[in-house]
Parts: C-alpha cells; sequence; structure tokens
C-alpha cells in the first residue's frame, strides 16, 4: 500500500539562498560599525513518498531523487538517486543540532500520522535530512556559494543595509565575490586585524572573520 507523505523541502541547488549571517561591516580602523542583518531566502515544495526502502524515511545513508515538484526516496544503487542522507535528526532545524558542515541542502520534513496504520510503521515524526549531492555540484563544500551553513572557506557579497549573501569564491556565481571568512574564533577579539567583516556560524567558534578578497 502507498502512502504519500508531505515534505517541505529547503534546496540550495534549486535556488541561491540568503545565508543567515550577522556581523559588523568595517570601513577601518575607527570607523563606524553596521549591524549585519539576519538574511533569508528559499524554494519551498511539497514532495512526496511513493515507495519504501527502510523503517525510517530519508534515514541516514538512504538516498533521494530531485525532481522539479517533487522529491522521491529510492535506492542509493537506482539511476535516479541523486543524493544521500549524510545525517537525520526530528523536530525542527532551529531547535536541533546542526547539519554536518559540508551538508548541500536540507530537506525539511512535515509530520504525518495516518489515520489508519495497519503494521504501524506508518507515522513520521517531524524532521529534517541533511543531504549531500552523490556527483559534483556541491555548494556545501568551503567556497561552493550555497549549503544551510557558514563555514571557513565560504565567500559574500554585501546587499547594503548590513546585509550580505554567500556566492562562490570562484566567481561562476551571480554575483561576485567581495569578502571570504579566513578564520572560526569564538570571539571577535581573536580575529586578525585584517578582519572587514565578521560573520554569524554558530558551534563551538560562532565567528567566521573575514576578509576582502
Amino acid at each position: 500500500m502507498r502512502e504519500r507523505w508531505s515534505v517541505r523541502v529547503v534546496c540550495a541547488v534549486l535556488t541561491a539562498l540568503t545565508v543567515l549571517l550577522a556581523g559588523c561591516q568595517r570601513s577601518g580602523a575607527g570607523g563606524a560599525e553596521e549591524d549585519g542583518r539576519l538574511g533569508g531566502g528559499a524554494s519551498t515544495v511539497a514532495p512526496d513518498r511513493t515507495s519504501g526502502f527502510g523503517a525510517v524515511f530519508l534515514a541516514v545513508d538512504e538516498c533521494s531523487s530531485f525532481g522539479t515538484t517533487s522529491f522521491t526516496e529510492v535506492p542509493c544503487t537506482s539511476e535516479r538517486a541523486a543524493a544521500r542522507v549524510v545525517a537525520r535528526h526530528d523536530g525542527t532545524v532551529t531547535g536541533g543540532p546542526p547539519c554536518p558542515a559540508t551538508t548541500d541542502f536540507v530537506l525539511h520534513i512535515s509530520e504525518q500520522r495516518p489515520a489508519s496504520d495497519e503494521d504501524g510503521d506508518g507515522a513520521v515524526p517531524q524532521g529534517y535530512a541533511c543531504m549531500r549531492n552523490l556527483e559534483p555540484p556541491h555548494p556545501g563544500d568551503p567556497g561552493g556559494g550555497g549549503g544551510p551553513r557558514t563555514i571557513v572557506g565560504d565567500c559574500v557579497y554585501s546587499l547594503g543595509d548590513g546585509q550580505v549573501r554567500e556566492t562562490a569564491c570562484d566567481g561562476t556565481g551571480q554575483k561576485q565575490p567581495q569578502y571570504k571568512v579566513e578564520k572560526a574564533v569564538s570571539g571577535r577579539a581573536e580575529c586578525p586585524l585584517s578582519t572587514a567583516l565578521y560573520v554569524q556560524l554558530g558551534g563551538e567558534r560562532p565567528v567566521g572573520c573575514a576578509r576582502p578578497v
């Protein structure tokens, strides 16, 4: 029996995502500082599951296909397989553990509890799957221009008014890079003097020190 599963998807490989960044932009020694604002932007589609390949929907090491309007769980040996689950957590991204640093995109999974469940495995709790493309490109890699996290090696450009957005360091993105995150530290005082932008990274070392490129 096939059951449909509602999944909300935030996909970094389909659209350019605004990087969630915050920081101060310095014009020079003793210059005025501009508080960064959090940016956001994502595409949302409604995938469904039309076949089952395990007790847990999109468990670690399982694969999904890509589609313009849907994502389907498929065997990793299938020609349709495009991305692999590298981490899987219940709850929401904001309340749960972060995805691995080089995650390419995140699938947000809505809770599903069928009215009738004969075998007891039809319920799916709210959660999220951290996905890694099986083949390049990998926007989650350092300098790749995307992914759900900002990490050392990533580049950004200014949107004005204290906002920045991630872009590819090699210049292949729609916008040219202006700053590159060179170091992750626990506090701004640990950044080198050449730092022109502080980027919020999260984790144990939440401050990214970025320099002009």
